[in-house]
């Protein structure tokens, strides 16, 4: 079973911008899509980007131009790129499959965006 492991947030000033990770313990080169979600405080978890084993790509409208999310099958990552960041990105970012595998939610990784 793949466990999956969210890193590389942290505060940030409006504007600015971080790169999260995603690594993965197991192969995901046969899994089709892998997404990043997010949840922010009171709200539901939500998808914010998605890819597929081809390349394809897909994002929410908040995040479009935004956000770029990328994945390496050689090395069981994917990525998620954040620039140009507003205080309503501020929420625990989490990857996982998508349509997402209850039994592959990790901890998560806090992004904060305020001056």
């Amino acid at each position: 079973q793949v466990q999956l492991v969210e890193s590389g947030g942290g505060l940030v000033q409006p504007g600015g911008s971080l790169r999260l990770s995603c690594a993965a313990s197991g192969s995901i080169s046969k899994i089709n899509v892998m997404a990043w979600y997010r949840q922010a405080p009171g709200k539901q978890r939500e998808l914010v980007a998605i890819i597929t084993s081809g390349g394809s790509t897909h994002y929410e409208d908040s995040v479009k131009g935004r956000f770029t999310i990328s994945r390496d099958n050689a090395k069981n990552t994917v990525s998620l790129q954040m620039d140009s960041l507003k205080p309503e990105d501020t929420a625990v970012y989490y990857c996982n499959t998508a349509p997402p595998v209850s039994a592959f939610w990790g901890q998560g990784t806090q992004v904060t965006v305020s001056s």
